[in-house]
């Protein structure tokens, strides 16, 4: 911590973004292989390019999750400039799927980012029985959204598609709970695996680092 503020008072003019990426070089990954984390077998190609990749694989009816969406978000919005994040709702079993669809149906309406965080309120808070569309329909209007164009979506061959992908990926990366955090297609850390929920980002923290260096960028 001592070292973490004397480079902080070192570098004051330094962006921080580029600040953030500084220390995460400074820092060695403390996170432990097949403790805080383990490898994906066999690795997985990314989709962000030169971007080391973070996969969120979240379920919304999941206490947990919803335990770690605040401090998932503050490191999103002070993540390293070379990190991007994308999320992927678990389909573990046929009941979650309806979760998915929700997700996904916001996706392709260009309102994931602003009602993400509202659709776990309602459900762990609210207790919105999100499986029956009706009551989506009616939660949709009453979060803005036009009642037409959700029931367009939601039906669609498109969110479809994307559940079917998603199914997919739970298989690919072998997640077996949530939330689960894949970093780069190469490792990940779940709940169960971290010391605690809000350690997650910790774990998130190292994983990135080791990441970065096996591509052998700083």
């Amino acid at each position: 911590m001592n070292r973490r503020r004397t480079l902080l008072l070192a570098l004051p003019s330094m962006p921080l973004a580029a600040l953030s990426s500084a220390l995460l070089a400074q820092e060695p990954p403390r996170a432990r292989q097949n403790m805080e984390y383990r490898l994906i077998e066999p690795p997985q190609q990314v989709e962000t390019g030169e971007r080391i990749e973070v996969i969120d694989f979240f379920w919304y009816g999941c206490p947990y999750c919803n335990q770690l969406l605040p401090f998932l978000e503050a490191w999103t919005k002070s993540k390293p400039s070379d990190v991007t994040v994308r999320r992927i709702p678990a389909i573990l079993k046929d009941s979650w799927t309806p979760h998915a669809r929700i997700y996904y149906t916001l996706e392709l309406l260009n309102e994931a980012e602003r009602l993400h965080a509202r659709v776990f309120r309602s459900y762990h808070v609210e207790e919105l029985h999100m499986s029956k569309p009706d009551v989506m329909e009616q939660w949709a209007v009453k979060n803005g959204i036009d009642k037409r164009k959700w029931v367009d979506a939601y039906f669609s061959p498109e969110v479809d598609g994307k559940i079917a992908r998603a199914v997919r990926a739970m298989k690919l990366y072998s997640v077996e709970g949530t939330p689960s955090l894949a970093v780069d297609g190469r490792y990940i850390t779940s709940g169960s695996m971290a010391p605690s929920i809000k350690d997650m980002v910790v774990v998130l923290d190292d994983l990135v680092r080791i990441a970065r260096q096996r591509r052998g960028t700083k």
